[in-house]
């Protein structure tokens, strides 16, 4: 059976452009672009942004001809190169593991350059975020800030937890590897998500190809982990002042939100964290423009709606390298906090001294039946200030033949659609606890996370969490969520919900879901102890959690004290 797909070559490279190919240490050379600021000399030395990605230097999607003509406006020197193995770039197409080195020789390569005055910064989203991480942990000396965006160090990861739990694997994670590292270039197509085994896709596409990925082969079946940092991890490397772009619905947040965590812990770097968060998700659709009719496609915004956006996308880093790479200001000048509150902040970003607000508390609301009642996928449970003071359960099926749908068609561009969630409540297979409404507006800003002990009847399980926005004439759409795959079968644990800064309107409630399976954004579990990507037999499985008293559930969250407590209704 062969597999439909489009072959995604290099454009030309930008008229603007200067192009060199730069020798790493091995002998690999990679295709890299120069930007040099309009009327100035080609000799002329200033400080320059670098930016390494895997998605074409020249193309249409990074839209970096773009990028690099507007921050060449601001007068930096700006160097864009195709990461090894991609598109122009020689060598072996190999996710994450060459990012270090080949970091470390670009930067030495800029600093010999007549233009570069030695000071470099870099910028970029996703796995161009990453890249500056790899290059933070090589310790080059020249780079001296970096503004990573919707990313982490964990990136593209299944990360284990602390208690012993880990993350669900995502659907992507073998699908960007068959798509964007199969060689230089990138492969779209779409696997089947009714085949199975889930696996069989991928590999018709690759009889199909005639061709095979190595970073596939290296995390399937059995995942190898290669050393992302040769030099050591980031963290441990001397700290350089960073700018963290959050999205409050971006899907790889929870990567990004685990590395501001720990650089919080960490005395020297906590020192060099600014932090910006907004509206928006991994593609740069901003919820103030959702849902997108533009013209944009599957994959991110239209060149006409992304050029419109560029200043809002690239002036809070300019802001920050101006202070960083040419000592324009002190770094007192910028705010170490700047986010958006959802649907309460119109004249834009609320700045704080550090992250959650000063003045927020925490809010507690416990997940209880309503009187006389079980909580099942009919009836709906309450979310109140005050357990119930008999113990009890809930329960929910999870059926791998029926399993509950993701609701965004593309998980990275969740704005491009902004789904309400209403009609997910009226699954069986979802477990749903409802707050009263507000009276008054309540504003979230910090963490969510649900306190729970969870049994299943199976071997191991998924728990899916969703906190809503439920709107007085019913619709529902997305406050946050948070995913956790738990080994064993009995576990009591703390689940991440994530971030938040989420005003609920008076006359709003807040709704959870609890539920086992979020497909194909997130592989499906089998309900059983096989390779959910090879099982092809399922089993139904019955997941219980404690309801009241001292072990019952509870969701916990942080609120502003601007909007007390009591002002969310008590049920």
């Amino acid at each position: 059976m062969n597999v439909p797909f489009e072959t995604v070559t290099p454009a030309p490279v930008d008229p603007s452009a200067l192009p060199f190919r730069v020798r790493m240490r091995d002998g690999v050379r990679l295709a890299t672009d120069v930007y040099l600021p309009d009327g100035e000399p080609t000799d002329e030395p200033g400080p320059t942004i670098l930016v390494r990605l895997p998605y074409d230097k020249s193309g249409t999607y990074a839209s970096m001809p773009l990028i690099a003509r507007y921050l060449t406006g601001r007068g930096y020197r700006v160097v864009v190169q195709d990461v090894r193995g991609k598109f122009r770039s020689e060598g072996e197409t190999l996710l994450f593991v060459n990012e270090v080195h080949d970091g470390y020789d670009t930067i030495e390569w800029i600093t010999h350059q007549s233009w570069s005055d030695g000071i470099v910064g870099m910028w970029g989203d996703s796995y161009y975020g990453y890249t500056q991480w790899a290059a933070v942990a090589s310790g080059h000396r020249a780079l001296r800030a970096i503004a990573p965006r919707v990313t982490g160090t964990e990136l593209g990861q299944v990360v284990d937890n602390p208690d012993g739990t880990r993350d669900v694997e995502m659907g992507i994670h073998l699908g960007y590897m068959a798509t964007h590292y199969v060689g230089p270039d990138t492969y779209e197509w779409e696997p089947d998500p009714d085949r199975r085994p889930l696996i069989a896709p991928f590999e018709e596409f690759f009889r199909t190809l005639g061709r095979r990925s190595p970073s596939f082969d290296i995390a399937f079946p059995q995942e190898v982990r290669l050393r992302r940092w040769p030099e050591g991890h980031p963290f441990d490397q001397r700290a350089v002042p960073v700018l963290h772009t959050v999205g409050w619905y971006d899907n790889c947040a929870p990567w990004h939100w685990r590395d501001i965590e720990e650089l919080a812990r960490r005395p020297d770097w906590a020192n060099q964290q600014y932090l910006l968060v907004d509206a928006i998700d991994h593609e740069n659709y901003h919820l103030s423009g959702a849902p997108y009719d533009d013209e944009s496609t599957d994959h991110a915004l239209s060149q006409d709606a992304f050029r419109a956006l560029v200043p809002g996308y690239l002036d809070p880093a300019l802001d920050f390298f101006d202070v960083f790479l040419r000592r324009q200001g002190s770094p007192a000048d910028l705010p170490r906090v700047r986010w958006r509150l959802v649907h309460g902040d119109e004249e834009g970003f609320r700045t704080e001294a550090a992250w959650p607000p000063a003045d927020s508390l925490a809010l507690t609301l416990y997940l209880s039946p309503a009187a006389g009642t079980v909580p099942d996928g009919d009836t709906p449970g309450l979310l109140g200030p005050t357990p119930s003071e008999d113990p009890g359960a809930a329960s929910w099926t999870h059926d791998p033949e029926n399993p509950v749908p993701s609701a965004a068609p593309n998980a990275f561009a969740y704005l491009q659609t902004n789904p309400r969630l209403h009609d997910w409540s009226k699954r069986a297979d979802i477990l749903v606890f409802d707050a009263e409404p507000t009276a008054a507006a309540l504003d979230l800003a910090g963490p969510v996370t649900l306190d729970t002990a969870l049994t299943t009847t199976g071997p191991s399980t998924d728990l899916f969490a969703k906190l809503l926005d439920v709107h007085p004439g019913g619709e529902a759409e997305l406050v946050a969520h948070g995913r956790v795959h738990i080994d064993t079968q009995d576990r009591t644990l703390t689940l991440s919900l994530g971030h938040v800064g989420y005003r609920l309107r008076p006359g709003h409630r807040l709704r959870l879901h609890l539920y086992s399976s979020d497909f194909p954004e997130f592989v499906l579990h089998p309900g059983t102890d096989d390779n959910p990507w090879l099982a092809t037999r399922a089993e139904r499985t019955t997941q219980q959690i404690q309801l009241g008293g001292n072990d019952g559930a509870r969701l916990n969250l942080t609120v502003t004290s601007a909007k007390r407590p009591d002002d969310l209704a008590r049920s």
